[in-house]
């Protein structure tokens, strides 16, 4: 009988063990790949659309026809192996780096834990994150961005952005993915943080209940998209440059030409496929990942 009391205990010993920094890097990145391989087409359409006027004119759905019908359907995965290595290395560190930056700011307690406390953890996270992935990110806008239906190989686009501009073409538009990813996951963070608090609050639902995830997650994709849609603008025109050619100087330069020569609101081209790729993402993200934390034995964020 002694026996049978004790496993239980050891059982218990084990599942509340928190996981090390690397599990939980491993955990958002894990959450990550498998959001993307459902997510990339809306990633291809809005990346069109960003691109090219012509697309932009079609909209949403006139740029999956055209896609689809020219390309086929496969195209809509263009650049999705890109995608996963971006997934892996940017965004596993931006979601599994969110609360040991929380920690580093001072955010111990629910007192000491401000918004702006939540906005500069998460900043720092998506910052460490979009320098690791920024290569990444480069090859999969130069192959979502492809034309024709062949698919573009991820060494094949590599070999020419080498060729063409050396290793410095991997970080091209660096400055504003970093602007981009540190005002996305500090929007991204805080007020999915933020919301789930006020959703315990007036609702009474728990942290870990799917329905508090899920509503959190919502709002914090609607946010994301209203503050980082100037910034995916200019990351994805500095991205998309010709190998051999340079229209923008960089991230301010890019900012000032598309003002003068579009309008600011073409800093929200794309707004609605935008939203349509967040929403989901950001959902389906938030929940694996609190899930994969709670069968680790972690708490809910």
């Amino acid at each position: 009988m002694s026996i049978n009391r004790q496993q239980p205990s050891a059982l218990a010993t084990s599942v509340v063990a928190a996981p090390s920094l690397f599990q939980q890097v491993g955990m958002a990145g894990s959450a990550a790949v498998i959001t993307v391989s459902f997510i990339h087409p809306i990633d291809v359409v809005k990346t069109r659309i960003q691109v090219s006027p012509e697309y932009a004119a079609l909209g949403m759905g006139g740029t999956v026809k055209r896609v689809v019908g020219s390309e086929g359907v496969l195209a809509m995965w263009k650049g999705v192996n890109a995608a996963w290595l971006r997934e892996a290395s940017y965004t596993s560190l931006r979601l599994g780096l969110y609360e040991p930056c929380k920690i580093a700011f001072g955010c111990t307690t629910p007192e000491n834990t401000t918004f702006v406390k939540k906005f500069a953890a998460g900043s720092a996270a998506g910052a460490l994150g979009s320098l690791a992935g920024n290569p990444f990110d480069v090859l999969k806008t130069k192959m979502m961005t492809a034309e024709g239906k062949s698919a573009p190989s991820i060494v094949g686009t590599a070999k020419d952005l080498l060729k063409h501009q050396g290793v410095g073409g991997f970080y091209r538009g660096i400055d504003s993915n970093v602007m981009r990813a540190m005002v996305l996951n500090g929007t991204k963070m805080a007020c999915y943080d933020t919301t789930k608090g006020y959703v315990v609050q007036y609702t009474g639902l728990a942290k870990t209940s799917l329905l508090t995830q899920f509503t959190s997650a919502v709002a914090a994709g609607f946010f994301m998209t209203c503050t980082v849609s100037p910034f995916d603008m200019v990351r994805t025109r500095l991205m998309n440059q010709p190998a051999d050619a340079k229209i923008y100087a960089n991230a301010g330069d890019c900012f000032v030409k598309i003002i003068k020569n579009e309008g600011p609101l073409t800093l929200w081209r794309g707004f609605m496929p935008i939203w349509s790729r967040f929403a989901p993402t950001t959902t389906i993200q938030l929940i694996i990942f609190e899930q994969l934390r709670s069968l680790m034995g972690m708490k809910s964020m």
